[in-house]
């Protein structure tokens, strides 16, 4: 099996908490950047899918906890397509520590397609079903200035 799309980033000092782990809800802002940079692998340009009168807009997020991470930790998010319906479709998300396969945190988020002039609910367009179809198997995306040719963050 392939390995997911995978993002990268690497978990500053501001993102932490008084117990010196990631504040929960950053995993929130975490998720929507993977999910950015997923969008942009599938598509180019958000202003790509903006200019064929199609928006997401997330309806549903769910995360679980299952360790922490802490400050300087590189995290890796790897998304992977989930039910696509009439006007929305999921992904999932599964963070993991740079280097460990052990999941930190795992969820799922819901998207809704809208026009942008509207607002207003659509279907999902053929391309957009076709292009989560397909993912973005092996694809990795790094924000985080890890070395990956000696493997260390």
């Amino acid at each position: 099996m392939e390995t997911p799309f995978e993002f990268r980033l690497r978990v500053r000092y501001a993102e932490c908490d008084a117990q010196g782990v990631v504040f929960n809800a950053r995993y929130g802002d975490y998720a929507d950047l993977a999910m950015n940079e997923y969008i942009r692998t599938l598509f180019g340009d958000y202003q790509k899918l903006l200019d064929r009168d199609v928006d997401i807009q997330v309806v549903s997020m769910t995360l679980n906890w299952q360790a922490p991470a802490r400050f300087d930790d590189v995290l890796c998010a790897r998304v992977s397509p989930g039910r696509v319906g009439n006007t929305s479709f999921g992904v999932k998300v599964d963070f993991h520590r740079y280097g460990c396969e052990t999941s930190i945190c795992s969820g799922e988020l819901v998207y809704v397609v809208v026009s942008p002039a509207s607002l207003t609910k659509q279907p999902v367009p053929h391309f957009v079903r076709s292009a989560l179809a397909e993912g973005a198997p092996g694809i990795v995306i790094s924000h985080a200035g890890e070395d990956v040719s000696t493997g260390q963050s």
